[in-house]
């Protein structure tokens, strides 16, 4: 190719939002519906291990519509900590599989660091530029993107996501954890800031806790006010995370990444009354928003912009 002319960028859809929005929900409906020729990346920092799939709230096999998933468990959580160099190494693989196969890269998830290591033209993996230091964000990508970023009232958010985790629980989080406590752990005392891998998921350090107290199959342990703290701790905890996500996010759109909102606020408002009622609920934990109207009819722009992008 003449040295004169740009490379040509390959052509990704990036959805974004904080834990809990309904990202892949709305991945799903895009490939589902909408874009059958595309497969879907994984960006989440914990899911990315196999592994704990209750507690990380990985999307089942049987929910995932036959669409093609990459880097959802697909790392060994003895490999260690999984960083956004790596990251970018194997998901820019990836999308280049993918491309070349002239499918469309649908990247999804809530780890912005994630999402900024892959995309940024020239990545330092010394910089953070999530920590409010003087390193600046580069609004130049080495790829086409299409970005949809899921904003829900925070409000109406942390209601949703105070539901999910006792649906999580309800569906044998606790026994799920209670299979991967490690009593001879070194990191039994540390928070997660400290840990590394998988053992930095919400919910594993609040339960490591609990289970040095009260070890696995230990009679009535689930009524103890130890109980009620750990539980407390995950939402809160869940809460919080949320609370930083957005903030990156508007780091993001700051400077310069043009992200297309989708204000999802209703469709999780029908969600949580239909819940209290008693209509969503499948006994299986997984009640989720219903992006279709989003779609079709609140946000068509976003619909053609996609529709633009992969046809290019």
């Amino acid at each position: 190719m003449d040295a004169s002319f740009p490379r040509r960028k390959d052509k990704v859809v990036v959805i974004m939002g904080a834990t809990g929005s309904g990202k892949s929900r709305l991945s799903l409906d895009l490939a589902s519906l909408f874009f059958p020729f595309s497969e879907l990346i994984n960006s989440d920092k914990m899911q990315v291990y196999n592994g704990l799939e209750i507690t990380t709230n990985k999307i089942p096999i049987h929910e995932r519509n036959g669409v093609p998933h990459h880097l959802l468990g697909d790392v060994s959580p003895s490999h260690g900590e999984f960083t956004p160099s790596d990251f970018r190494l194997r998901a820019g693989q990836i999308i280049s599989d993918i491309t070349s196969r002239d499918k469309l890269p649908i990247v999804v998830g809530g780890s912005n660091s994630f999402v900024h290591a892959l995309l940024v033209e020239r990545f330092d993996p010394e910089l953070n530029v999530f920590d409010g230091g003087d390193a600046e964000i580069s609004p130049e990508l080495r790829y086409e993107c299409c970005f949809l970023w899921v904003d829900i009232s925070f409000n109406v958010l942390r209601d949703y996501l105070l539901k999910r985790v006792d649906d999580m629980l309800d569906s044998g989080m606790v026994e799920e954890l209670a299979e991967f406590f490690d009593r001879d752990s070194p990191d039994l005392e540390l928070d997660s800031a400290s840990r590394t891998g998988l053992r930095k998921a919400i919910g594993v350090p609040e339960f490591d806790r609990f289970f040095k107290l009260y070890p696995p199959g230990c009679k009535d342990s689930l009524r103890t006010p130890a109980y009620q703290e750990a539980v407390r701790a995950i939402k809160d905890n869940t809460c919080q995370l949320a609370k930083r996500q957005i903030q990156k996010i508007h780091r993001l759109k700051a400077a310069g990444w043009d992200l297309r909102r989708i204000d999802a606020t209703e469709a999780f408002r029908v969600v949580l009354c239909s819940r209290e009622i008693g209509g969503m609920g499948n006994g299986h934990g997984r009640w989720r928003p219903n992006f279709g109207f989003c779609l079709c009819d609140e946000v068509p722009q976003f619909y053609s912009r996609l529709v633009f992008v992969a046809r290019m």
